[in-house]
């Protein structure tokens, strides 16, 4: 279960998405799609208002042409929300005055195209995944990490779906609790540490941080497949008790370097400095 996909970007903005196997399409956050084309400090409210609106101008009801799936929201919880398709979304930017309405257009006919080209050679989506972290800066010696690492955890979470783990809110807990048992912090305070919101963790992790990341999640996979461990509960006491290796190796680190192989750095772009006041004067 590979949730990498799992956000797009459209000028800086990211879009939640889910994508159904069954229907072969993507479904974006709607909310998501009000906030990145009106800039509203409130896009959720925006929303409702906005189906008000074009129901009673008598057009088509937009809860209609919406599904609803459970997506992370900024407090990092599984919460319900409305979410479309592409053609759903087309009717929906309609609605919407906005210069940025054709560029979102456009984009979201290049997203649909760029996931049939994965489905038919999954290596694009890796040579994206590259490329944008390539763009912000990142070494390469830190992406092969960030790609090791991720083929770690794919086979760790290919194993539990394989063995009973099926919902997402499960996946999150057993992450939780290998993320608490090696670091000493859960995935919530470790993103606080870095100050992140919505971004992905592991995209701000340090080299050291993804290595052992890494170490404690194949650590995890390797002795749960030795003694087959099914279902949640199983699962739950090999995450507790099988990072005792990278923790461990954590502290053997620590204790030679004198360093914290935890820590709140993180790849955010600086903040920019406030404006002057026109007018204003010194002293």
């Amino acid at each position: 279960m590979n949730k990498e996909l799992d956000l797009a970007v459209f000028e800086d903005c990211k879009i939640r998405r889910t994508y159904d196997e069954k229907l072969e399409m993507w479904f974006f956050s709607v909310v998501d799609v009000v906030a990145a084309l009106t800039n509203s400090v409130n896009p959720r409210d925006y929303w409702f208002k906005m189906k008000v609106r074009v129901k009673t101008e008598g057009g088509l009801e937009l809860s209609t042409i919406c599904r609803q799936f459970k997506m992370k929201a900024p407090d990092g919880k599984m919460r319900t929300t409305d979410c479309a398709n592409v053609q759903g979304l087309l009717r929906i930017i309609q609605s919407i005055p906005s210069p940025k309405a054709e560029p979102f257009k456009q984009w979201l006919a290049k997203v649909g195209y760029e996931r049939i080209q994965d489905m038919n050679d999954p290596a694009l989506s890796l040579d994206r995944a590259r490329q944008y972290w390539q763009e912000h800066g990142r070494s390469e010696k830190w992406i092969q990490q960030r790609m090791m690492g991720q083929e770690t955890r794919n086979k760790l979470t290919d194993y539990w779906q394989e063995h009973e783990i099926t919902s997402k809110d499960e996946y999150a807990i057993l992450t939780n609790i290998i993320h608490q048992e090696w670091r000493g912090v859960s995935v919530k305070k470790h993103k606080q540490m870095k100050e992140l919101k919505t971004q992905n963790l592991r995209d701000h992790m340090s080299e050291a941080e993804l290595i052992f990341t890494a170490l404690a999640e194949l650590s995890t996979r390797q002795i749960a497949e030795s003694v087959e461990a099914t279902g949640m509960t199983e699962n739950v006491e090999a995450g507790k008790k099988k990072c005792e290796i990278a923790k461990k190796a954590r502290h053997e680190l620590e204790q030679k370097t004198g360093r914290s192989v935890v820590t709140g750095e993180n790849f955010l772009p600086p903040a920019p400095a406030p404006k002057k006041l026109k007018g204003s004067k010194n002293g």
